[in-house]
């Protein structure tokens, strides 16, 4: 009998300690529970169990400086898996005083955990410039700067300027994990990205001192206004590792792991108006250095015939915010709608390229029409000056087909005349008839019979097939790019999922998949591609802000995973946030 109740005590015991091993811990810990107005502090939200949808407290009292840094360990000793993840920031506070750091919450296995609000006393500020943490941030003060370098800070109105951040950094600290905090803002400018496919490291000066330094973004402007403008400034959050005084079993130097918020500042653009003097009257906008070729691809035809006329504009410049000039022809001449097709690529230097307009023109009688010269006006910021440009004008020979109607003389009535009959006349009617019996065939089984039969289900599938065939050659060109970018973003999501765990295959797939989801619901294409736009069209969608900041998020989360660690759990967060942005904005637009 003892044994018995011995055997129950022990497996109660074990069955007590299995539930206590499997309960869901999720808390809040932080570095000190009092610290000086001028210190630092370090929150962490621990668990034991990976979750969803974790939401941080307002931090109300304090200045988010860093954070969140995500970290995960999972292992297995003796067959019992050791599991934690955390959510780490770092708290600047803003007054003095008893403050609360309040509840943060999480989705584990369905339920919602919450972490119990923490208390911390904030005192004066504390006058020790030579403890370690006051002494990590001067050197990373002296030794961090980030630079937005602007091309021109006196531009012509839609004149081309770049603008390069750049984060210098001293041979004294090490960087690391960096993150983008505030995005520039570039109101009153067209901007264009232009992407930076690896960061590397480059040798350079900040003031009269040599640094290393990475161009982190590269962005092309024009202004659309004149005046004075404002550049919004880029903000980083930025790991660094710092050298201390203390040395490990080595002999080594010690590194402190600093985290540190760098901003380019505020840029002032004093942009200048295109002078109204010796402005040409057909002048549309178009400011560079630009080409004008006006060509046909035939000038002798015949009426039933057709011909293309391209108006086309090639150089450097503003080549994607100006009109063509219209081509212009004579009323005899049948002219359809052309077809706009762009070759524009961007650099630092601005848009270059071409842009052309085809016509196709029907001519509807026969004769010669003169087609009108074109002209072409556009200022150029490096003479200062206005530049006009004109084509020749072309002659149009049509050689055959109908004459135009022209006025006629009237005619003389012509005399009218009998007729004259013989008797030979009605000769060849024939007044006897000679009947022949014609041979009859059974119907059924006939090659009549069987013609009769699938001659209706050949023309059906014939029409099916013509019907068919006219529907792809008059599908929508934009429609049609809409359908392969809805095809291709399935595609790169699939392929996403396939590599998870390959951290630059998989955000490089997952990239494009967002990218070619966009081209299938915004028609919009890569080169005019930036963040400010994507939110605007797709508030015009009447999509949620909610939708659209996250979907914002994962863009910027695919583009900072470059060049940042990141871990499988990570990236199946990432893949589950993409997957339910693009379901939540398909159900709204």
């Amino acid at each position: 009998m003892r044994k018995r109740l011995h055997f129950f005590s022990l497996f109660f015991t074990l069955f007590l300690v299995q539930a206590l091993v499997a309960q869901v811990s999720f808390k809040t810990k932080v570095s000190k529970n009092r610290l000086g107005l001028n210190e630092r502090l370090r929150v962490s939200f621990e668990m034991n169990e990976d979750g969803d949808n974790f939401n941080p407290p307002s931090f109300e009292g304090f200045t988010v400086v860093g954070g969140p840094n995500q970290s995960v360990s999972n292992s297995w000793v003796n067959g019992v898996r050791s599991y934690s993840k955390s959510y780490t920031y770092f708290l600047n506070p803003n007054r003095k005083g008893k403050l609360t750091i309040g509840q943060a919450s999480i989705e584990i296995k369905g339920e919602v955990y919450k972490t119990t609000p923490v208390s911390v006393q904030v005192t004066e500020a504390v006058n020790n410039p030579n403890s370690p943490q006051a002494r990590a941030n001067a050197i990373v003060d002296d030794n961090l700067h980030l630079v937005a370098e602007v091309s021109k800070s006196n531009p012509y109105l839609n004149e081309a300027i770049s603008v390069q951040y750049k984060l210098y950094f001293s041979s004294e600290i090490s960087v690391y994990n960096v993150n983008e905090v505030e995005m520039p803002k570039y109101t009153d400018f067209w901007s264009h990205q232009i992407p930076i496919e690896k960061l590397e490291i480059q040798r350079g000066e900040y003031k009269g001192q040599p640094y290393n330094y990475v161009t982190w973004r590269k962005t092309v402007l024009y202004p659309q206004k004149s005046g004075t403008l404002v550049l919004a400034p880029l903000t980083l959050n930025v790991s660094v590792d710092v050298p201390t005084n203390r040395r490990d079993f080595f002999g080594n130097r010690v590194y402190q792991k600093t985290p540190k918020i760098v901003t380019a500042g505020k840029r002032t653009i004093k942009v200048r108006p295109l002078p109204l003097a010796g402005r040409p009257a057909d002048f549309d906008g178009a400011v560079g250095q630009f080409d004008l070729n006006v060509r046909f691809n035939k000038t002798e035809l015949k009426s039933s015939e057709s011909f293309q006329a391209t108006v086309k504009v090639s150089g450097r410049g503003n080549l994607k915010l100006f009109s063509l000039p219209t081509f212009n022809a004579p009323s005899s001449l049948e002219v359809y709608e052309p077809e706009h097709k762009e070759r524009v690529k961007t650099n630092l230097l601005g848009m270059q390229g071409s842009i052309e307009d085809t016509y196709t023109v029907v001519p509807q009688y026969q004769g010669n029409y003169p087609i009108p010269s074109i002209g072409f006006s556009f200022f150029d910021p490096v003479k200062e000056e206005y530049v006009r440009l004109r084509s020749n004008e072309t002659l149009i020979d049509v050689y055959e087909g109908p004459v135009a109607a022209t006025p006629t003389k009237k005619q003389n009535t012509p005399q009218i005349k009998s007729p004259v009959t013989s008797e030979a006349t009605f000769d060849f009617i024939k007044l006897e008839t000679e009947l022949v019996p014609i041979e009859t065939t059974p119907l059924y089984g006939s090659k009549r019979f069987w013609l009769w039969i699938l001659s209706p289900l050949v023309l059906f599938v014939l029409t099916l097939l013509v019907l068919r065939k006219i529907e792809n050659t008059t599908v929508d060109p934009v429609t049609r790019k809409q359908k392969l970018a809805a095809r291709l973003a399935k595609k790169y999501l699939s392929s996403a999922k396939k590599v998870l765990g390959d951290k630059a295959l998989f955000y490089d797939a997952l990239e494009r998949a967002l990218h070619n989801y966009l081209k299938a619901k915004l028609s919009i294409e890569t080169t005019d591609f930036s963040k400010d736009r994507i939110a605007r069209l797709l508030e015009e969608k009447k999509a949620s802000k909610e939708n659209i900041s996250a979907f914002i998020s994962v863009l910027e989360k695919c583009e900072a995973a470059r060049y940042a660690p990141s871990t499988a759990v990570r990236m199946q967060e990432d893949f589950d946030q993409a997957l339910t942005v693009i379901t939540a904005l398909d159900r709204e637009i």
